[in-house]
């Protein structure tokens, strides 16, 4: 898929656990990624993770390029079976979400906001998908900060195994009115 956005053109496919695994483990041990929590992960450890998720019906792994150059890592996932199973009442058609944007020594102004947008119209482009789920840890104030900027909506805390998360949700129609304010 190709979503195009203000700082380029973004292209999604799937990711490869083995052959992405070092690329993933840089980004994953950044002190950029510390709410990913991933920060004393081995190779190893990386690859096992992503090879699970492959291996999941439940959830998937993808990279997000610009210009064929690796800029994120996006997760989509079926909250009725991963992550927040006994933490919310699902509705039909609720889709999941994780994304992390790649550590860059040059930042570029409204990039990692135009990762989001592009991640979460990505989920909206399967028709069956009604709402974007998200469960960020409570003190990742940045991340609220970019969910709410693409029409995401707090609801509440809840309590996960390895986190206080805030969970908020964002209809297509939030999504769309948020994108073209």
């Amino acid at each position: 898929m190709t979503i195009t956005t203000t700082v380029g053109t973004f292209t999604v496919r799937p990711l490869d656990p083995v052959e992405d695994a070092p690329l993933l483990h840089r980004w994953v041990t950044h002190p950029k990624a510390a709410f990913w929590m991933m920060q004393e992960a081995k190779l190893h450890d990386v690859e096992r993770e992503y090879m699970a998720i492959a291996a999941s019906e439940h959830h998937e792994a993808f990279l997000g390029l610009l210009d064929g150059e690796p800029v994120f890592l996006m997760e989509r996932y079926d909250p009725r079976h991963v992550e927040l199973v006994g933490l919310y009442e699902p509705e039909p058609g609720d889709v999941g979400m994780h994304f992390l944007v790649a550590p860059s020594d040059t930042p570029v102004h409204g990039f990692t906001r135009a990762v989001i947008t592009a991640v979460v119209e990505h989920l909206f482009a399967d028709p069956a998908t009604r709402r974007v789920v998200v469960e960020p840890d409570v003190a990742n104030t940045a991340v609220h900060a970019l969910n709410e900027a693409v029409g995401f909506v707090p609801v509440r805390e809840i309590q996960k195994p390895e986190k206080k998360a805030l969970l908020s949700f964002c209809t297509r129609e939030q999504f769309e009115k948020a994108v073209a304010a």
